[in-house]
């Protein structure tokens, strides 16, 4: 029977592996189940001295250099009853303010170089809170309790936060330790920011899957590299962003990569151009891509690419479902297109003090993605687009995940990201903003490279060359910011236009 919360989850690896590492930051700090026990109840008992009560939301304010005092923090707010809320240091200060005061955090939690924002609630580092009472503190916690707050990465508004009990967490967790996920790998490296969803379930395979989990201070394609040469790491976790960039560098092809038998990609779907060339440069491993999202976790789909199938993100698994809806939330057959939405096969998660915004992505168990895509006859999910992207071309509806795609086959393209823009005919365009690989390609190139591959209303009619696209925490384009771009540049004057 699994554990039903996640502080049953820590006690039970702490008895069975207590001197075996669990999180690992290299060159920097790591920790033992053990020690993740001992310092979590010891921190408990300090938040409970400052009147931390059952129910109360703790923010933990951390950079990725602090994964093990963040480890720390959240299972030692959990033991003491409160709801842990992962923030990140990559946040502005007025986007802390904003979700400290949304879900009315009595406190706050910090890595040890980061300064708090203004505020009447109490700060501290973990270590402040340190050098007390021992032993658990005796917080009755159940499976059905508030365990932990997350924040969206706000791409198409406000942040949301949504709610996950100990029970939604602590789903599937494997207490036989021969049963234990990725046991084919004694690290489990990944560099995603604390405070997605991504790191979150970092954290969670942290507790539960055999490999200790391995992170980076911070993201390099070069520490990256050398970190998996050194350690022999055989999974890896990335955001799409990395991937590219990761095989932009080259560095597969100084450093020694077949230690890797699982790359695993999350946060957005990988192209199938990039998919390609992760397998060539990670000969050993099975590239596989992960569809969730912070609403619907645990649910999940996980597709082992394939290139007889490229554009397929997979089917459910862990016992969650999928279906495509029309606008009335009715289900469509397979091939046609329509809204995804998943359920969890546990308790579903919550939008936290914003029942109207739940109402609309919460139904029955079954969570709305806010994706359009389609199922095919053997059920794998098809992603066409987020449905906040899908471009209206005079009478066409364009994806802008399948321009991306196209323009990702170019030998010249490093990065690339479409997005419509105002046309005072057809109501909007297609908008291209790249990053090439090299000088030497215009966006005309470009043009003529697609026209090939692509229908006459899903060319761009502008391609703008830049050097970095704009990217929130969790490695996804910030589309607004991407906007802005464009219309900062002269009409007529842009390269490709």
């Amino acid at each position: 029977m699994s554990p039903g919360t996640v502080p049953q989850m820590l006690a039970l690896r702490a008895e069975q592996d207590p001197g075996k590492e669990a999180v690992i930051v290299e060159g920097v700090a790591s920790m033992t189940f053990g020690e993740w026990d001992r310092r979590s109840d010891d921190v408990a008992h300090g938040l409970l001295d400052r009147g931390v009560r059952q129910g109360d939301r703790i923010g933990l304010l951390f950079g990725s250099r602090d994964w093990v005092d963040f480890a720390v923090a959240y299972c030692a707010a959990q033991k003491a009853g409160a709801v842990a809320v992962p923030l990140s240091d990559r946040l502005a200060p007025a986007e802390v303010r904003h979700m400290l005061e949304h879900c009315s955090a009595s406190g706050l939690l910090c890595g040890r170089d980061l300064t708090p924002p203004e505020g009447d609630r109490w700060s501290a580092a973990v270590a402040d809170l340190e050098g007390g009472t021992a032993g658990p503190p005796g917080v009755r916690v159940e499976p059905g309790d508030l365990a932990q707050i997350l924040y969206t990465s706000g791409t198409t508004g406000l942040p949301k936060g949504v709610g996950a009990s100990h029970a939604n967490l602590a789903f599937g967790c494997e207490t036989r330790p021969n049963r234990r996920r990725f046991g084919h790998s004694r690290h489990l490296l990944h560099a995603f920011p604390i405070g997605t969803n991504a790191g979150q379930t970092m954290l969670m395979n942290a507790l539960d899957a055999r490999p200790a989990m391995l992170t980076l201070g911070r993201f390099t394609p070069g520490r990256l590299a050398r970190l998996i040469e050194s350690r022999r790491v055989g999974t890896v976790f990335v955001v799409p962003a990395m991937a590219i960039e990761f095989l932009n560098a080259g560095l597969h092809e100084r450093h020694d990569m077949s230690s890797v038998l699982l790359l695993g990609s999350a946060a957005s779907a990988l192209p199938p151009a990039v998919a390609a060339r992760l397998a060539g440069a990670f000969p050993n491993a099975t590239i596989a891509n992960y569809y969730t999202s912070t609403e619907a976790a645990p649910a999940q789909t996980i597709m082992i690419f394939d290139p007889s199938r490229p554009g397929a993100l997979g089917r459910p698994a862990f016992g969650g479902a999928l279906r495509i809806t029309d606008a009335h939330g009715d289900p469509l057959p397979p091939g046609e297109t329509g809204e995804v939405w998943m359920r969890s096969p546990t308790a579903t998660r919550f939008y936290y003090r914003d029942e109207q915004a739940g109402a609309e992505a919460f139904r029955g168990g079954w969570v709305r993605m806010g994706d359009i895509g389609r199922l095919d006859t053997e059920g794998y999910l098809h992603l066409v687009d987020r449905e906040s992207d899908v471009v209206k071309s005079g009478a066409f509806k364009v994806s802008t995940l399948q321009v991306e795609a196209a323009l990702h086959e170019h030998e010249a393209v490093a990065e690339a990201a479409v997005l419509g823009v105002p046309h005072p005919v057809l109501g909007s365009v297609l908008a291209a903003a790249v990053v090439l690989r090299s000088a030497g390609t215009s966006g005309g190139d470009l043009r003529v490279f697609l026209m090939d591959r692509l229908a006459g209303h899903e060319l761009p009619e502008r391609v703008l060359v830049v050097d970095a696209l704009p990217r929130n925490q969790s490695g996804k384009v910030v589309k607004r910011e991407l906007r802005g771009l464009f219309e900062a540049a002269a009409t007529g004057q842009t390269e490709g236009t």
